[in-house]
């Protein structure tokens, strides 16, 4: 370059760190305006995420954003960025609580992952909370005494023991629930040893989420549900979305949502490790789509493994979704074997019938989190 170019670029360059700069101190304006907003809602115990408002907000700045010619897509990314740290950042002021009166909570497995995170969020609400765990159960009489909510978090293949033989003899009044993946065969154990409110909860992430907005917790119902609705009003108020299903139905989904998924990810590690793929390799050659994917194979085998053998053993049921899975792969591997191009068409086009509507949505939901992966590798 020469001298004149070397000194437009240099300029252009100030120009653009200036910009930035600015950026920099409308981000931190905005930042402080949502905590103020966070601080009013915790107040009025409003939900911290509030979806028709958000929905809105997005709509008007894409359409600002079209007419000053900037890509809409861009400013909703920067947007849903922003909104995820600012509710990472609003619990740090507390939870309005909606039950006052309603003594204190006992997690059982209140030491586990869960636990931990549940105990945090009641606390964070203002209310009292204590742990039971497997050394503990000496002092339960002492610990459970005057509880207005029992919350069982214990190994799935362990839960239904649990609660059959040490809570059966609850406060009256006391509400029992679980958090397990499994929903029928725990909430009909919490049934027959409590006879007062039961109910049956899956929060649908996992103990390392910064915040409840926007994550799912089915809720089963199981006896006297107006006695556990502030439950679920406080669970609302830390932003988490309630979905309500019968624990048969829950249960079903699961062996698709959770034990042939986690099963068809283990194998697909599995069958790396057999084959010692260089991962450093396949990072390098991978394109975002992939290098998601593999992430995603990692994430599950960074975790606990006891957990993992939980859900997937935990549901008999579930072995027949995997077996249909396998018969389905045979059949695709027959097909490839075989050569059979125009038959692979045309089971494609079957599934993206069958997907109608939601193949595009996927698309366009996924083209947002590849641009994240492919900035990720970039950097």
């Amino acid at each position: 370059m020469n001298e004149k170019t070397t000194a437009d670029l240099e300029n252009l360059r100030d120009l653009i760190d200036g910009v930035d700069q600015q950026l920099l101190h409308l981000l931190r304006k905005r930042l402080d305006l949502v905590a103020q907003v966070g601080a009013v809602k915790h107040a009025a115990g409003v939900p911290i995420y509030a979806p028709q408002r958000e929905a809105s907000m997005l709509a008007k700045r894409r359409a600002e954003a079209e007419n000053i010619n900037v890509s809409p897509q861009l400013i909703e990314d920067i947007l849903r960025r922003l909104m995820r740290e600012s509710y990472l950042n609003e619990k740090d002021v507390g939870f309005k609580q909606v039950k006052q009166d309603l003594g204190h909570v006992v997690i059982v497995g209140g030491e586990g992952k869960l636990g931990q995170l549940f105990t945090q969020m009641l606390t964070l609400s203002g209310y009292k909370v204590n742990s039971i765990d497997k050394n503990d159960w000496q002092n339960a009489d002492a610990i459970f005494d005057g509880a207005g909510l029992v919350i069982v978090t214990v190994p799935i293949n362990v839960t239904c023991e649990v609660i059959a033989d040490k809570l059966t003899q609850l406060p009256e009044h006391c509400i029992l629930a679980d958090l397990t993946s499994i929903k029928q065969k725990p909430l009909a154990a919490m049934l027959d040893a409590h006879k007062v409110p039961v109910v049956g909860l899956h929060p649908m992430f996992g103990s390392d989420v910064g915040s409840l907005a926007k994550q799912v917790v089915v809720v089963c119902h199981g006896r006297e549900p107006q006695a556990y609705q502030w439950l679920l009003q406080q669970m609302e108020i830390w932003g988490a979305r309630i979905v309500e299903a019968e624990a048969e139905r829950h249960d079903k989904a699961m062996q698709l949502v959770q034990a042939m998924r986690h099963f068809s990810t283990f194998v697909y590690g599995l069958n790396l490790c057999k084959e010692e793929a260089d991962i450093e390799s396949l990072l390098q050659f991978s394109s975002p789509i992939y290098r998601l994917e593999l992430a995603m194979v990692g994430r599950l085998f960074a975790q606990d493994p006891e957990l993992y053998a939980d859900i997937i053993f935990a549901q008999p049921g579930s072995q027949h979704a995997i077996s249909d899975y396998l018969d389905n792969y045979r059949d695709a591997l027959t097909m490839l074997k075989a050569g059979n191009r125009q038959e692979f068409v045309t089971q494609f086009q079957r599934v993206a019938k069958w997907f109608g509507d939601f193949a595009p949505q996927f698309q366009h939901e996924s083209r947002a989190m590849l641009q994240s992966v492919n900035d990720m590798k970039a950097g």
